[in-house]
C-alpha cells in the first residue's frame, strides 16, 4: 500500500507550483480541500482511456482534492488551463490522515474510479487490488472494503447523486478567489 500526499512534494515532473490546504467544516462537506496549481513542469502528463489520449497535467493546470472526513476515498478534480474539467479521479483508500505540517495524505487501496466530463465512468486497477491481496500487501477485509466503497460510489454516480462534481467546480472558484490565484498570481 502506498501513502500519497496532497502536496506531491516528491513529484519530480513539477518545477514550480502553488499549493494550499483548506480545512472545511460545513454541513455539506467536512474534511480538507487542497489546491495544486502547476506553474512549470518538465513535461506534460498524458493518459489514455479507451483509445482517447488526454493531458492530465500541464502548465496552468489546477488539481483540487477533496478529503472527506471519515470516508474511504479522495476525489481529485483536474482542471486544464482554461478551467475546464479534464477528469475526476477517485482514489479508494484505507485511511486518511494529516502530517505534522498539516498536509493531508491517504493510504491508496489501488482501486480507482475515473469520470470524464462526457459522463463516461471507468473502474480501474481491479487487477492491482487483487495482486496486492494475493501478495499479502492488504487483507481480505481491506479488499472487501475497497470493493464496497467503489460500488457505493459508482451507484451514486449512476444515480447522479455524487456531490463532488458540482462541489469541485464551486470550491475551485471560491478558493481561487479567496487565495488570490484567480488573476494568475500566486
Amino acid at each position: 500500500m502506498k501513502r500519497k500526499f496532497s502536496d506531491r512534494a516528491n513529484w519530480r515532473r513539477i518545477l514550480k507550483k502553488n499549493y494550499a490546504c483548506i480545512p472545511m467544516d460545513e454541513p455539506y462537506f467536512r474534511g480538507f480541500v487542497t489546491l495544486y496549481r502547476i506553474q512549470d513542469l518538465r513535461d506534460p502528463l498524458w493518459k489514455e482511456y479507451n483509445g482517447k489520449r488526454m493531458c492530465l497535467a500541464d502548465k496552468g493546470y489546477l488539481w483540487t482534492q477533496h478529503y472527506p472526513r471519515g470516508e474511504h476515498f479522495v476525489v481529485t478534480t483536474m482542471f486544464d488551463q482554461r478551467g475546464q474539467v479534464v477528469q475526476w479521479y477517485i482514489d479508494i483508500c484505507k485511511t486518511q490522515g494529516l502530517t505534522d505540517q498539516q498536509v493531508p495524505w491517504f493510504d491508496d487501496l489501488y482501486l480507482d474510479i475515473v469520470v470524464l466530463p462526457t459522463g463516461e465512468t471507468l473502474l480501474l486497477d481491479e487487477d492491482e487490488l487483487e495482486e496486492a491481496l494475493d501478495d499479502g500487501h492488504i487483507t481480505p477485509r481491506d479488499s472487501a472494503m475497497a470493493h464496497r466503497t467503489a460500488q457505493r460510489l459508482l451507484s451514486l454516480i449512476r444515480q447522479k447523486k455524487f456531490p463532488y462534481f458540482d462541489m469541485s467546480l464551486k470550491h475551485r472558484k471560491l478558493f481561487l478567489e479567496r487565495l488570490g490565484w484567480e488573476s494568475g498570481t500566486p
